[in-house]
């Protein structure tokens, strides 16, 4: 397992996940976690099904972590569902990943509701189809009161696009007196991207055994404190979530001091 080169080590480990639960919850929680949910495909190819399956079963997981991280006291959950690169795969993975967003929410948004957890996207919407972006802003409308946890999903999102965008606009900005050269400083670049409304994530966790970023949030995740495993995304449990987090609290961060 690739999380073991993070060793979390202590005397009095608790042994259920409850106990556990508890004991995170009695420490610093990471306030946004982040999450590449990798895996998908191979999930599936080794129990020789089609792709699509894998996704369909890594969309339940979203709904099980998801209620976990909000039961711990996390503020935000940020998942990488689409990204600007995977319009490369086939046609029929892309049309089924673009359905999804309707199926989880339609099914789902009663208990976000329920649950007080606000939705929200980043990313560019005007390539999405209809449909899909209809289903996001349905639920981003319907649950825009709640105070809970925010779900942020990264939806057709490129971190390199990202950060040109907001060069972009910092210079269009500058150039009609908006704002001058001599402020422009990493807080004001911050505002200018689509987390402006977020912490920076704490934690990031990375499941499947790879070992990159694969163009996710390159500018806010600076500092934050990265957790790998090889464990495929339909296979992610709530404990190797509480494991990840565990691991977290066992970490000192220094941001660059001593």
């Amino acid at each position: 397992m690739l999380n073991k080169i993070n060793p979390w080590k202590t005397q009095n480990k608790p042994s259920s996940l409850h106990e556990r639960i508890d004991q995170i919850k009695s420490q610093e929680v990471p306030s946004h976690i982040a999450i590449i949910m990798d895996g998908n495909g191979r999930w599936a190819k080794k129990r020789s099904l089609p792709r699509i399956a894998g996704h369909h079963e890594g969309m339940k997981v979203v709904r099980k972590i998801t209620k976990l991280a909000n039961q711990l006291g996390v503020k935000t959950l940020t998942v990488y569902a689409f990204s600007t690169e995977n319009w490369k795969r086939p046609k029929r993975e892309v049309d089924f990943l673009m359905k999804l967003p309707e199926e989880f929410l339609g099914t789902f948004l009663p208990e976000l509701i329920e649950e007080n957890v606000r939705v929200k996207m980043m990313g560019y919407k005007d390539k999405l189809p209809a449909h899909t972006l209809k289903a996001v802003e349905k639920a981003m409308d319907d649950t825009k009161d709640n105070t809970g946890l925010i779900l942020n999903f990264a939806l057709n999102y490129g971190s390199r696009a990202e950060i040109l965008e907001a060069v972009n606009k910092v210079i269009t900005d500058s150039k009609n007196g908006i704002i001058e050269e001599e402020t422009i400083s990493e807080e004001l670049f911050s505002s200018y991207l689509m987390t402006s409304e977020l912490k920076d994530p704490d934690l990031l966790i990375r499941t499947s055994g790879e070992i990159r970023l694969s163009n996710f949030m390159l500018w806010q995740l600076a500092y934050t404190e990265f957790w790998f495993t090889e464990v495929l995304w339909p296979d992610f449990s709530e404990e190797h979530f509480v494991e990840a987090i565990e691991v977290f609290q066992g970490r000192q961060r220094r941001f660059g001091g001593v």
